[in-house]
């Protein structure tokens, strides 16, 4: 049993990636705040340093390396608690030659499994990520608010303040998880025949398709950037309401407290990650017997017909947008 009080210096490790990255910040923030005398030491890798560079929670900030003067380096801060949120074969390989106690995220693995491959579902209850992450720890539950993402004062929006926006986020690592684009643009004519401004935001790989629907949404301003995490939450806080993929920009929203709606495809809010503590609305095709295929994602249907997304229509998104607006 870990006794907090006698602990002083605390190594948190989550490398990868920004959605994981960003369901960590309860744990940091009810861990430091439950103790304020420890130091809490974040390890991640640098394309996803925003998340924590201007958290107040963090004593230090690293960033991984894979080399053997690093792991040298961690050992000479003599941690008394690791907390080793990635649980793989790169983190367990990073933390064993440090002789301390250590503490590791126990992932749902056969749970997973059972429901993607034969659709036998063990899940009990819906637990979230952030829940997940806390049961590493011994006697420690989580505070009651959401996720955190802390923006330098200099970062603002690039939006006039005289409009009414509705964020579009249409990018994701897979292609399952991604609501078509030709979807995004019919939804987003939509919104604009009702006076409002659509917004498209994402990072480098997402330019490409932000581009091609905003250039076919009447009056859509596309802000899509180069990974500049700070100026996409500052642009996704001007708008009314973000819709999104099961992405890490989902969980960007619920940070920065953005109502959301996320449109769910080859996953399942079985796996934990759903949008934590945030004013939200999932929309998934509940009627097929093929979901999940894929706990992370895939580049292409298994089934070939894609109807998770597919047949989660336009019309569908707009009502249910307008009833969560109304709200």
């Amino acid at each position: 049993m870990i006794d907090y009080n006698k602990i002083k210096r605390v190594l948190v490790v989550r490398l990868s990636s920004l959605g994981d990255v960003l369901l960590t910040t309860p744990v940091i923030r009810s861990l430091k705040n439950k103790y304020p005398h420890l130091n809490i030491d974040f390890l991640v890798k640098e394309e996803y340093k925003q998340v924590y560079e201007y958290n107040p929670y963090v004593n230090a900030l690293m960033f991984y390396k894979d080399d053997k003067n690093f792991i040298r380096k961690l050992a000479e801060n003599n941690y008394d608690l690791i907390l080793d949120l990635q649980n793989n074969f790169r983190s367990r390989k990073l933390i064993k030659p440090l002789n301390t106690v250590r503490r590791v995220f126990h992932k749902p693995t056969l749970n997973k499994f059972l429901l993607v491959k034969f659709k036998i579902n063990r899940f009990k209850d819906i637990v979230s990520i952030p829940e997940y992450y806390a049961r590493a720890l011994d006697n420690f539950e989580l505070d009651d608010k959401g996720l955190d993402l802390f923006l330098p004062e200099d970062i603002k929006s690039q939006l006039p303040t005289v409009k009414n926006y509705i964020g579009f986020c249409p990018g994701s690592k897979h292609f399952t998880k991604m609501w078509p684009a030709e979807n995004f643009v019919e939804l987003g004519n939509m919104f604009a025949d009702k006076g409002f401004t659509v917004v498209l935001l994402g990072g480098k790989d997402d330019k490409e398709i932000c581009a091609d629907i905003s250039a076919n949404i009447k009056g859509s301003i596309n802000l899509s950037n180069d990974n500049n995490l700070f100026q996409i939450a500052a642009d996704m806080k001007m708008c009314n309401l973000v819709v999104c993929n099961d992405s890490g920009l989902m969980h960007t929203a619920s940070a920065v407290q953005v109502p959301l709606v996320a449109i769910f495809g080859s996953t399942v809010k079985e796996f934990g990650f759903f949008p934590y503590k945030a004013k939200s609305l999932i929309l998934e095709n509940n009627l097929l017997n093929c979901r999940p295929c894929s706990h992370i994602g895939r580049n292409s249907c298994p089934k070939k017909h894609f109807k998770c997304m597919k047949e989660v229509t336009p019309g569908l998104v707009f009502e249910n947008v307008q009833r969560f607006l109304a709200e």
